[in-house]
């Protein structure tokens, strides 16, 4: 049965050292508990403590890298079944499958395009995270050639696809310290798999479609042989039999403690799909419910975006929005002359309303006040976006010295508020701009003078 903070807290040394990265014990106990950290963080517990804690000590899955470098993707170590209860921590990892029968100018050229994109959204940088290179001809040196054409050219995470352990052991002695994952240890080779595993320090992914009985059994063959970090994979493929089984996996992990299949799960949504869209749409399935790791199949903008998106949106903290710093930012290069907006400092408003700016050829000073995140009527209905806010906004960051007119443009939504921010800056011109973001182009043509 797992313990409560407290009780954890009476195996802790209790010197409040911070080294863990929390103020006190009691603190740290309680982050314990909600399995949100592991004990090791603890530079001072007893042995006795660590054998008491065994329990508690480990969250209920396991938290894994795949890749060594700044770019590595890190999975698992989730701790609610649903977002809403708390927060996703660490998003599923997107990696790209080419297999080594594939032409090398081909493959070249797919690694390029797909390591070269990337988009930007509310200020972040969204791309695909890796590749898997499967050995689908059977054959060493290709499946060699293939993995060195890939890692000469990206330094993404990989994952490497052979179900022959002399293949693999070939080809990790030349990218082991990549730190790819090895994919798969099955119950006719997962001795020799583990081996490598253990000798190369490289996580393992453990495939069994027979059942999730079966599944653990050859987990408890690895792991016993010392193998700590796993990857799961139950076989299911189609949409019904993948939602039904990582809802299962989520469960036995979180509420029952089932150890043995308590690790990130990997998903080939493309496997299933009869068409590039219906591959996006049993990825983003994955996304929701409950996958670690989803190899693609086929690369495209118009598919990757959506999902980038979808990812962002579900691992974004429903406690803590997306913002922006509070702030004056320059949208174009403005001039004394030029427009001032206010807005709040929730992400997806700041940028709908700079892109706005941006493209309605007037080049526009954006004051971006303090909300705690929160979109325009929900910060003035929570009283954060209000007429005295906005004032010491203005004054905080100095715009008078920037522009040479006196004149600040609110958000329709908020007309409400010019009355008040006529008392509270009574020497400026209060606007009122429009309802929304898109027409804010027409407003300026209408009614900006400078």
């Amino acid at each position: 049965m797992a313990l409560t903070g407290i009780e954890i807290y009476k195996f802790l040394p209790k010197t409040n050292c911070k080294e863990c990265g929390f103020p006190t014990c009691l603190a740290f106990a309680m982050k314990l508990a909600a399995k949100a950290v592991e004990l090791s963080l603890c530079p001072y517990v007893s042995e006795e403590s660590k054998q008491a804690l065994e329990a508690a000590a480990r969250p209920p899955i396991r938290l894994v890298s795949i890749g060594a470098g700044e770019r590595r993707i890190e999975v698992g170590n989730e701790v609610v079944m649903f977002r809403h209860e708390k927060t996703f921590y660490h998003p599923p990892g997107f990696v790209l499958r080419v297999k080594d029968t594939d032409p090398a100018d081909a493959v070249a050229r797919l690694v390029d395009e797909v390591a070269g994109y990337s988009v930007e959204r509310v200020g972040l940088e969204l791309r695909l995270d890796g590749f898997a290179v499967e050995n689908e001809s059977k054959d060493g040196g290709s499946f060699f050639k293939c993995v060195e054409l890939v890692s000469s050219k990206i330094d993404l995470p990989l994952i490497l696809m052979s179900e022959d352990p002399s293949i693999m052991g070939q080809v990790l002695e030349k990218v082991a310290s990549a730190k790819p994952l090895i994919y798969a240890a099955t119950k006719e080779n997962w001795d020799k798999m583990a081996e490598l595993a253990l000798k190369q320090r490289c996580p393992l992914a453990v495939y069994e479609p027979a059942g999730l009985g079966e599944l653990a059994a050859v987990v408890e063959q690895v792991t016993g042989a010392g193998v700590e970090d796993v990857v799961l994979d139950p076989g299911a493929r189609d949409f019904s039999e993948s939602l039904s089984t990582l809802t299962q996996l989520r469960r036995l992990a979180l509420k029952k403690s089932f150890r043995l299949l308590g690790y990130p799960i990997i998903t080939f949504p493309g496997e299933a799909a009869t068409s590039m869209e219906e591959e996006a749409l049993l990825a983003g399935q994955h996304v929701a419910k409950y996958a670690g790791i989803i190899v693609l199949d086929h690369f495209s903008p118009s598919m990757c975006y959506p999902l980038l998106t979808l990812r962002l949106n579900i691992y974004t903290d429903p406690q803590k929005p997306i913002q922006m710093a509070p702030g004056i930012y320059e949208i174009g290069s403005p001039k004394k002359d030029s427009p001032l907006c206010v807005t709040t400092n929730f992400s997806l408003t700041y940028f709908s309303i700079a892109g706005e700016l941006e493209s309605s050829g007037f080049p526009s000073w954006l004051l971006v006040c303090d909300t705690e995140g929160l979109s325009v009527l929900t910060s003035w209905a929570a009283g954060k976006f209000d007429a005295e806010k906005i004032a010491k906004t203005v004054k905080e960051f100095n715009i008078a010295e920037r522009i040479s007119h006196r004149s600040v443009i609110l958000p329709g939504k908020v007309a409400v508020l010019r009355g008040e921010l006529e008392e509270e800056l009574p020497d400026w011109k209060i606007m009122v701009g429009p309802p929304e973001a898109m027409d804010v182009g027409g407003f300026l043509k209408q009614h900006w003078v400078g």
